[in-house]
Order: structure tokens, then C-alpha cells, then sequence
């Protein structure tokens, strides 16, 4: 009886809320939203116009609302979008595709501690976003914008999976202090450098498929907030944060790799005949019958994949989410070379009390398992006798063929080569890196002061890295000291950060003017320790050992910045940092960098506002000091004792004794500083269908750090790190960026960038004002110089002999230009032959869509610079077909066209023009839509290092500095990524 009550009492109650719902007279309008393509946009805000009733978007791009009675219109909004607001009378469905507004996406641009409207921008800033990066299997963030922004250089170590990059803005502004530019991830500057099992790729434990947005900050005006660490410019890195609407994104990337481009050498054919020619009767007793191509030995095609999976939601209307996982595994090309990277990240951004109140709490965690092949295998697959098998037959030496002294029957000879295939497989080098990186933000709107914000960061990076050698006994490679099996690490570095700021805008309109102030400190704190280690062979008995360290420096900061606009039309930015750092003594710890910056918006002039063509111009001029200390040793101005390691004791009568070894240090060591100047140019024509930017700039930088020869008896090392000089550097950037079909079928898009820069030495002395030029002779190639620092050239410019050549053209040996003249062909007599810096770098970008189909590639040049083919040179003698009796060893294929007896060593015969273009991105995708209910799928193929077209005879022309020695070939990498959406 009771339940049967209930049951009426419900019906009773759904019949009076169906009523008086039905008084209000409500109207349910649905539809769907999709972009200019046809696909569906999640999350867009669907709102009753002049009510707060809204909805958003689901994943399909759906949505259903109820209209309450006297309204008659809804408008649709989504961030990147026009809005638009669409009559609903009479109507129950509406679909609506939605215009992309380029304006609106790039209308706030991440900045040093905020954010700014681009169009006030005053500075030399350029951003790339999440659906301009680079595709395919991404193994760093630095590879996201490769080619993408003008005086920005990417140049990857290797082609190896576990090597970094060098990063350049505008060339550096130093010489042995560090020219990286400053990582703020976040927020958050990032620890520099590396760490133990992961030196030279620190930065690839941030999983790429978590970047939205990398803005690279380039002249003084942008980067001087950041003071002493920005004299090389600063990359701000943004991540995905958290949407209203449920998204899932899964990826996943699968790619195979190729060797491309070897080092020339002669084939067993041409081998065979070169020593029947110019060998002894005892060489060509050691040619055998094989016909050997030791690259195929020891490389191989690699697979690699990349998978990511992220969540992104909003817990509550205020409280979004995003979370994420990631693998990445790829093989290196060299066999046994690998690394894996297990990562994952979670991001809350509560708001509270209106939005007054926001929260931002980024968590990230990498773990990186590394196996590291031994690279001396590419020198060995170029120098090993091709007329020999790779293996002996026996198990000796693990069953690798192996020359054997005469005398002991072991692999123990003078200059020998060994086998690169047993170097490879009998040596077994691992790590494992973690690495955690987070902040938490607080960021309050005062309700009393709207205008006022009071930001509060605080960051924390931890890495700790540790690895294993193992070699067994019996390999060659460490026969004479019984293999090798010893652990190193764990190193551990700590990077802790305190930021607070105010910031306070306002609107004055009474004086058409805007007004925005910043003012705040910073404390960041770095630690790094390193535990002592012995390196052991196989029977347990130590060989080396490594100090133990710890190494710590602070950094304080105070800054303060002023943005003022006038009428929308004149802008002015002045910033002013002061630093301290530990690094110095207290005479000279801190120093204070200011900045100022004016643009005019010339667009928004009466004469020019409403111009059909010209729809944006803006000049920009900005003035600065930066500054510079990292890439220096934290206690290089006090003196420091090492203490000495087991086996270099002091004998005293009858016992041994540790002893402590002072290290070099200069009590008086300083800041270097840079001062620099930017004229720019924003432009923008036919409604900003072709835009562009232009910029002029100039550096000087005193009191450069470097390590330079030390006078006899002035320290307690031939070499010390002090402040010798300055130098001076210039460029021009331009970009052009043009939509040049924009439609429902077509699209096309097509982005150029080009850099012009130079950079040149204007003082080197250990004296202030000593007047006679310095040269510092560095750089070394065996012991071989081959550049050098002088006064009045570009850094690291080479200084060799300049080849004479006979009648049938070809090189003579032992003879060069006599510059001096005086008959003595000598050390005077080197001249600088060219830079290792190009003097123009291009970057070509385009993207073509048709339907469901799209189209991109990514082309880069360099032009100007020089490369010095160190593998030719030391291959390409028939001094070097043998180094013992035992074996007899292969030659650079440039030996038949030169015959030289003795190895060249300063030759500029082997200084090679280092142009290039190359191709380093083509892909292409379709997008089928939705495959199942909520689902939509799209696939791409691209292919990376697609070809690079170059005169140079080497592997590659693109090296870091100049000079290639048996570089690890970058790879060609075709890749397959599947994506979907839910």
C-alpha cells in the first residue's frame, strides 16, 4: 500500500513539474558546430544572447539547449574563432561552422612573468603553437620548432636516439661560458646541462606531446626580466592545460630508420688495388679474401614508437583537468644503441570566487632507460681492413676476428683498429634517469583592487641519473686489464624556485592611455652531488676513480617592468633586473640589467587606419644589458683543494700520504655582460593575409668569460677561466607568413624565415687595454690545432695552410703558401680560411589542405659556412695502411685523388664548403572524420631527413663548429601516426 502511494505520489509530481515547465513555454534548439573542414569543435560555448544560459559542445561537436521564453538568439564562441550570434525564431535545428580568427590566436603571447596582447608587443618575440610544430618521432622539444623561427638554430649532436641538441638565438653572445638560451618551463627555469646516463639530452625527459606553445624571447627588451641568464635569449615553454569539455587524445607514432650518407671509403675492390700498388710485400700478405662492408656490420635499420594518451576535462565548471601518459622507445641506426622514456604529467587549474582566485598545480615525471652503444665502432667500421670476415672461427676474443700481436698472440698492439663489430656487442653501457619537474601557481585578483594581481610560483626540478660498464675479460677492447664492471653515480641535482610579483593594469581613459606595472623577487637554489666511484674489471681491482663532488650556487633577483600605452598607437616597455650570484665574490656578486623599448603602431594612425592593403605596421626599437654565469664552475673565484685519489698518494719515509691539489681560480672574476639593440618591423597586408616581421640587431659583450693559456707561475693551471675581452655580433631576421587560400576545400599555407648573422672577437686580453693582438690557438684535432680565437675574427675561426696544387691539379704534398714570404713554410704561415658559422640560414614552411586531405614539408639552407672533413684527413695517407705489423688498415677514398704518403694535418685541402639544403620534413594526412560514435581518426605518413642536397663530400655538412669526426649519421626516418579523438 505504502509503495503504491509512492508510486502515485511520483506520477503526481512529474505531472506538476511537466506543467509548470510547460507555462514557461521553453523551445529546445540543437545542432551541430564544425570547423571550415567539416570537423567538429569540442567545447564551444553555446549561450542564450543576453542570458546566462548556455551549454557547451560534446565530442561530436553537438549540443542542445533550451531557450527560455522572450529570447530569440544564441551565439556560439570558441577561443581561436570569430563568434557568431545566429537568429532562432521558429528554428529547432541550427548547424554552425565557425571562422578560424588568426588574429584571436595569436592576439596573447606568453611573455617573462605574463602574458601580452601581440599586438602590444614591443620586444623581438616569436611563438609557435602546438599545430605548428614539427612532426614525426620527436625525441626533444627542440626539434618542435626546427626551421621555424629566424636566428633560432637547432643542431642535433648525433643521430643517435640518446643525443641532445645545440640551440642557438643569434649565435650566443659568448665564448666558454655557456651560449644555451635559458628553458623556463612553466614558469619554471629548467636545470642546464646534463647528468649522469643522460648528458647530453637533459631536456628530452619533457615529453613534446605535452607542449601548446614554445615563444622564443630574442633582444634585450624581451629577455631582460630574466637578467643574468638570458645574454642567449630565452625559450618559455607552455603545456597543455585542462578544457571544459571531456577530450581524449591518443597517439601513436610508429617509424623505421635507415642509414643514409657514409664516410667515403675505398670498397675491397679498390682496396685490393691501392695495396698492390703502394703497399709493402708484408701489407699485401694481410689482404684476405672477404669482401667486407663493416657499415652493414654494425648498423641497422632501428624501429621506433612513440605513444601518448591525455585526458582532459573539468572536474567542476572551474576546475579543469588534464592528465597524460607517454612511451617513447626508438633504436639507434648503431646497433645496441637505444633509449626509452616513460613519462607522465598531471595539470590542475582550479579558480575560485569568480575567477579572483586561480590555481595552477604541473606535475611531471620522466623515467629514461638508456643503452649506450660504443661510438669508437664508426671510426673502427672506416679504418677496419675490408678484405677481412668479422669472425675468427674460434672463441677466443668472444669469436671476433681480431689482429694479434707477433709476439704475445693477444690484441694488445700500438695503433691497432679493432673489430667495430666486437666493440659494439662486447660492450654493454645502461643508465636509468629520473627526472621530476613541477610548480604550483597562485594567482589572486584583488576583489578591493581589480587591477591588482599578486602571483606566486613555486618550482622544483630534481634529476637523478646512475649507470653500469660492463665489458667481459675477454674482449680486445680492454684485454689488457681484464674487461670491465663498475657502476657510476648516482648523480642527483636539485633546482629549487621562490617567485613572487605584483602586477597592477589600468585603463586610464580620461588619457587614452594603459598602464600595467610588475614588480617582484625571485630565489632559486641548485645543488649537484655526485658519489665516488671506481671504475673495476672483471676480477674486481680498481683501474680509475672518480671524485666525489658537490657543487651548489644561489641566485637572488629582484626586477621590476613598465608597460605604457598611448592611444593604442605608441608603446613603451622598460624592464630593470638586479642579480646576485654565488658564483662571484662579494665585490662583484651582483649587477643590475635594464632594458626600455618603444614601438609606434603606425597602422593606427588616422592616414593609414581603414587602409584596404596595409592592415597592420609597427616599428619597434628596444635597448638592453644582459648578463652571463652560467657555464662557469660554481667556486671558480676562491681557492679550492682537491683531495688526491687512491694510487697517486705522496710517499713520506715509509708510508703514503693524501695530498690536496689547488685548483686554478681568479679572485677578482666578474659578470660578462651584454648590451644590444633591436630595430624592428611588424607588417601585415591585405587584412593580415601576408604578414611579417623584420628585425636589425646588434650585441656587444664585455668582459667575456673564457678559458684562455694562463702565464707561467700565475696559477696553479695552464689554463684558466677569466674575463678576457669582448665581442660583437649582428644580424637580420625576417619572416613572412601569407594564407594564401583559405576556403571549405582548399587551404594553403606557406611561412619563410631567414637569418643573416655575424659574429666577430674585438678584444681578447688578459690586461685591460693591452693594445697588441691575442690569438688563442683551440679546438684540437689529435694534437693538431685547427681553430682559433683572435682578435678581429669570428669565433672558432679555422687557421690552417693554404694548399698548393700542380699543374694536373692536384694537391702537392707538403707544400703551402708561403704568406710571409721568407722561404719557411711554418706556423706563420697559417691563415684563416673560414668560419665553421653559416652567414644565411632559411627556413621554408608550408602546409596545403584539400577536404580531408593535407600536405606539408619543412625545407632549411645554410649557406656561408665551412666544415673540415677531420675523417679524410686522418684517413687519407698510406701512412695509414699500417701502424703495426699485424694488421693493415682502410683509406678515405680522397687518397685516390691525392696519394698523399703523410696524413695533411693543417691542410685546407680538407676545409670543404658546408652549404646545404635540406628536407627535413614531408608528410602527409588524411583525416577520415568520425569512425565510430564519438570518435574521430586521422593518420599521417611523414618522412624525416628526407634529402639533403650539399657539395660537401662527407656524412653531413651540418656539424656543430666545423669539424667532423666520425660523426654518428643522422638517419632517414619514415613514420606512420595514427591519432584519434574521443
Amino acid at each position: 500500500m505504502g509503495r503504491g502511494l509512492s508510486g502515485l505520489s511520483a506520477i503526481i509530481l512529474l505531472q506538476a513539474v511537466c506543467i509548470s515547465l510547460s507555462a514557461q513555454t521553453p523551445r529546445t534548439i540543437s545542432g551541430a558546430v564544425t570547423d571550415a573542414s567539416g570537423e567538429p569543435l569540442i567545447g564551444v560555448s553555446v549561450v542564450v544572447t543576453g542570458s546566462t544560459t548556455g551549454t557547451v559542445t560534446d565530442t561530436d561537436g553537438h549540443y542542445s539547449l533550451s531557450i527560455p521564453e522572450g529570447k530569440s538568439s544564441l551565439t556560439f564562441s570558441y577561443i581561436g574563432y570569430d563568434p557568431q550570434t545566429v537568429e532562432a525564431t521558429g528554428r529547432r535545428t541550427i548547424d554552425i561552422v565557425l571562422k578560424e580568427n588568426t588574429g584571436i590566436l595569436d592576439e596573447v603571447v606568453v611573455i617573462g612573468y605574463g602574458t601580452q596582447r601581440k599586438t602590444d608587443l614591443t620586444g623581438s618575440i616569436s611563438s609557435v603553437s602546438a599545430k605548428d610544430f614539427n612532426g614525426g618521432l620527436v625525441n626533444s622539444p627542440a626539434q618542435l620548432i626546427n626551421g621555424k623561427v629566424p636566428g633560432v638554430t637547432i643542431i642535433s649532436s648525433s643521430g643517435s636516439p640518446s643525443s641532445g641538441s645545440t640551440i642557438r638565438i643569434r649565435g650566443g653572445a659568448s665564448l666558454n661560458a655557456s651560449n644555451d638560451p635559458l628553458i623556463v618551463l612553466d614558469g619554471v627555469p629548467l636545470e642546464a646541462g646534463g647528468i649522469s646516463g643522460n648528458s647530453g639530452n637533459f631536456l628530452s625527459m619533457i615529453n613534446p606531446a605535452d607542449i601548446e606553445n614554445m615563444t622564443i624571447l630574442k633582444d634585450a627588451s624581451s629577455t631582460a626580466i630574466y637578467g643574468s641568464r638570458a645574454s642567449n635569449g630565452v625559450i618559455l615553454i607552455t603545456t597543455k592545460k585542462g578544457s571544459k569539455g571531456l577530450k581524449i587524445d591518443v597517439s601513436s607514432t610508429h617509424s623505421i630508420q635507415q642509414k643514409t650518407r657514409m664516410t667515403p671509403m675505398l670498397d675491397p675492390e679498390q682496396y685490393r688495388y691501392v695495396i698492390g700498388r703502394d703497399g709493402t710485400d708484408a701489407q699485401k700478405a694481410l689482404l684476405g679474401d672477404y669482401n667486407t662492408d663493416w657499415n652493414d656490420e654494425i648498423f641497422r635499420l632501428a624501429y621506433g614508437t612513440d605513444n601518448n594518451i591525455s585526458i582532459s576535462t573539468a572536474i567542476t565548471k572551474d576546475f579543469p583537468v588534464r592528465a597524460s601518459l607517454g612511451y617513447y622507445s626508438q633504436d639507434g641506426i648503431l646497433q645496441t644503441d637505444n633509449t626509452e622514456r616513460f613519462s607522465g604529467s598531471l595539470n590542475l587549474s582550479p579558480s575560485f570566487f569568480g575567477g579572483h582566485l586561480k590555481l595552477s598545480l604541473n606535475a611531471r615525471a620522466a623515467l629514461n632507460n638508456n643503452r649506450f652503444a660504443n661510438t669508437t665502432a664508426i671510426y673502427n667500421a672506416s679504418a677496419y681492413n675490408p678484405t677481412t670476415g668479422v669472425y675468427s672461427g674460434n672463441s677466443d676474443y668472444g669469436g671476433y676476428n681480431e689482429a694479434l700481436d707477433p709476439s704475445k698472440g693477444t690484441p694488445t698492439i700500438a695503433g691497432q683498429v679493432l673489430n667495430p663489430a666486437g666493440i659494439l656487442k662486447q660492450y654493454k653501457s645502461v643508465s636509468d634517469v629520473k627526472r621530476f619537474t613541477g610548480n604550483f601557481d597562485i594567482d589572486y585578483k584583488f576583489h578591493f583592487l581589480p587591477g591588482l594581481r599578486a602571483h606566486l610560483t613555486l618550482g622544483y626540478d630534481y634529476a637523478k641519473g646512475k649507470g653500469s660498464v660492463f665489458v667481459p675479460a675477454g674482449a680486445a677492447q680492454y684485454f689488457a686489464t681484464g674487461g670491465r664492471d663498475y657502476t657510476y653515480g648516482p648523480q642527483k641535482k636539485d633546482n629549487a624556485l621562490f617567485t613572487f610579483y605584483l602586477n597592477y593594469a589600468k585603463d586610464l581613459e580620461q588619457v587614452k592611455s594603459r598602464i600595467e606595472l610588475t614588480g617582484g623577487y625571485d630565489f632559486q637554489k641548485w645543488k649537484a652531488r655526485t658519489a665516488f666511484y671506481e671504475e673495476y674489471n672483471i676480477a674486481g681491482v680498481p683501474q680509475s676513480a672518480s671524485a666525489a663532488t658537490d657543487n651548489r650556487h644561489t641566485l637572488l633577483s629582484y626586477y621590476g617592468r613598465l608597460n605604457y600605452t598611448f592611444d593604442s598607437r605608441y608603446l613603451l616597455t622598460a624592464t630593470i633586473r638586479r642579480d646576485g650570484s654565488s658564483r662571484f665574490s662579494k665585490d662583484n656578486r651582483y649587477s643590475v640589467f635594464p632594458s626600455m623599448a618603444l614601438a609606434w603602431r603606425l597602422s593606427e594612425e588616422s592616414f593609414l587606419k581603414g587602409n584596404d592593403v596595409l592592415g597592420n605596421l609597427k616599428l619597434r626599437f628596444s635597448y638592453g644589458q644582459t648578463g652571463q654565469q652560467d657555464g662557469i664552475s660554481d667556486y671558480s673565484y676562491i681557492p679550492v683543494y682537491t683531495i688526491s685519489q687512491d694510487g697517486a698518494e705522496y710517499l713520506f719515509g715509509d708510508s703514503y700520504y693524501y695530498t690536496y691539489r689547488p685548483e686554478a681560480y681568479v679572485s677578482n672574476l666578474k659578470w660578462e655582460s651584454t648590451t644590444s639593440y633591436n630595430a624592428g618591423l611588424d607588417f601585415g597586408l591585405f587584412n593580415n593575409r601576408i604578414s611579417g616581421e623584420l628585425d636589425y640587431y646588434t650585441r656587444k659583450t664585455k668582459d667575456l668569460l673564457a678559458t684562455v693559456p694562463s702565464p707561467a707561475g700565475a696559477n696553479f693551471d695552464k689554463n684558466v677561466t677569466t674575463n678576457v675581452g669582448n665581442m660583437e655580433s649582428k644580424g637580420l631576421e625576417l619572416s613572412l607568413s601569407s594564407a594564401i587560400l583559405d576556403n571549405k576545400d582548399w587551404g594553403l599555407d606557406v611561412a619563410f624565415n631567414m637569418t643573416w648573422q655575424k659574429m666577430t672577437i674585438t678584444n681578447l686580453a688578459l690586461v685591460e687595454g693591452n693594445e697588441s693582438p691575442i690569438t688563442y690557438v683551440g679546438s684540437t684535432s689529435g694534437n693538431n690545432y685547427l681553430q682559433i680565437l683572435k682578435e678581429g675574427s669570428t669565433p672558432y675561426t679555422f687557421y690552417l695552410y693554404k694548399q698548393l696544387y700542380g699543374d694536373d691539379g692536384k694537391p702537392l704534398e707538403g707544400k703551402f703558401e708561403d704568406f710571409k714570404p721568407d722561404g719557411i713554410t711554418n706556423s706563420d704561415d697559417r691563415y684563416e680560411a673560414g668560419s665553421p658559422f653559416p652567414d644565411f640560414i632559411f627556413g621554408l614552411n608550408s602546409r596545403l589542405r584539400y577536404k580531408k586531405w593535407n600536405f606539408s614539408f619543412s625545407l632549411r639552407a645554410n649557406t656561408g659556412a665551412k666544415i673540415f672533413n677531420n675523417n679524410a684527413m686522418r684517413l687519407g695517407a698510406a701512412e695509414v695502411i699500417s701502424w703495426n705489423t699485424a694488421q693493415i688498415n682502410n683509406l678515405s677514398s680522397s687518397y685516390l685523388e691525392t696519394g698523399f704518403g703523410k696524413l695533411q694535418y693543417l691542410s685546407d685541402y680538407y676545409l670543404e664548403k658546408a652549404d646545404f639544403l635540406k628536407m627535413d620534413i614531408i608528410s602527409l594526412g588524411y583525416n577520415f572524420g568520425k569512425v565510430l560514435p564519438g570518435c574521430s581518426l586521422n593518420v599521417t605518413g611523414m618522412v624525416q631527413n628526407a634529402f639533403t642536397i650539399t657539395g660537401y663530400s662527407g656524412v653531413d655538412p651540418e656539424i656543430y663548429r666545423g669539424i667532423e669526426s666520425s660523426f654518428y649519421p643522422r638517419a632517414r626516418t619514415y613514420s606512420i601516426n595514427i591519432g584519434l579523438q574521443f
